[in-house]
């Protein structure tokens, strides 16, 4: 281990999870800080802010001229529906719809009745939803994202030379954040290069000095690299394939816990 990285691993009492807090009464963060007596606060870095309807038109999307929707996150198929809505869009029962995941898929149903035939969904990451999508080549899809969104999903689709739309439903933008000017954690832990530009957005002072900084996935990574911040503790990796689990195994290394 390095000088720098020995000199940062002092003991961990607070952590700053820059997501909304889980619903789930057994979320590993609860359980964390229980089992290491630690202050867990959740807050958002960034917010999404819908697309007005006058801003979606001039996109010129025909919502209905295509065969299948890709939804990536819950906010994708809340500000979609909400569009369709305000342009009275109805869903053709014969629609198909590509999720991300199983809490995604299960999500839709509150816009509408699911056709188990007609539902196609990842285990969890982009690259299980694009193995599905290879079996399914001759869709029309709509990708309802964010003006801030990852490249895997449009650059698969192009390079493989599907016939897709992008449509830009909502902004990602950075939360206001002014009320913790004068708060500080031991670990602040990012889930997006939204979150790091969030950061300095809000405190373009921003001083890391002794705040460690955890990060999931590699794009998170190179943002906070480009920052010009000290990054301590990177997920997924073999050994830690969660946030949860990285934060865990520098924990018992910092505090001393075997």
């Amino acid at each position: 281990m390095s000088e720098i990285a020995t000199e940062r691993m002092r003991k961990v009492k607070s952590i700053l999870v820059t997501q909304e807090a889980p619903a789930d009464a057994n979320s590993p963060y609860l359980k964390l800080a229980e089992k290491f007596n630690l202050k867990i606060d959740f807050r958002p870095f960034i917010q999404v802010e819908p697309v007005p309807v006058k801003e979606f038109r001039k996109q010129k999307i025909d919502i209905l001229n295509h065969t299948a929707i890709i939804f990536t996150s819950r906010n994708a198929v809340d500000h979609f529906f909400h569009i369709c809505q305000e342009l009275k869009v109805e869903m053709p029962p014969e629609m198909k719809y590509f999720c991300i995941s199983e809490q995604t898929s299960n999500y839709l149903q509150k816009y509408i009745v699911i056709r188990k035939r007609k539902i196609f969904t990842g285990l969890k990451t982009a690259q299980d939803l694009l193995e599905i999508l290879k079996k399914h080549k001759n869709e029309k899809y709509l990708f309802p994202c964010s003006d801030i969104r990852k490249n895997d999903i449009p650059d698969f689709l192009k390079d493989g030379g599907y016939h897709y739309t992008e449509a830009i439903i909502y902004h990602t933008v950075a939360a206001d954040l002014s009320d913790l000017k004068e708060v500080f954690y031991d670990i602040l832990a990012f889930f997006s290069p939204s979150g790091i530009n969030s950061l300095f957005v809000n405190f373009p002072e921003f001083k890391q000095n002794n705040t460690r900084i955890a990060v999931f996935g590699p794009t998170t990574a190179k943002a906070v690299r480009d920052a010009g911040l000290i990054l301590d503790i990177e997920a997924p990796l073999p050994n830690a394939p969660s946030m949860t689990g990285a934060l865990e195994l520098y924990i018992k290394k910092a505090n001393g816990i075997k």
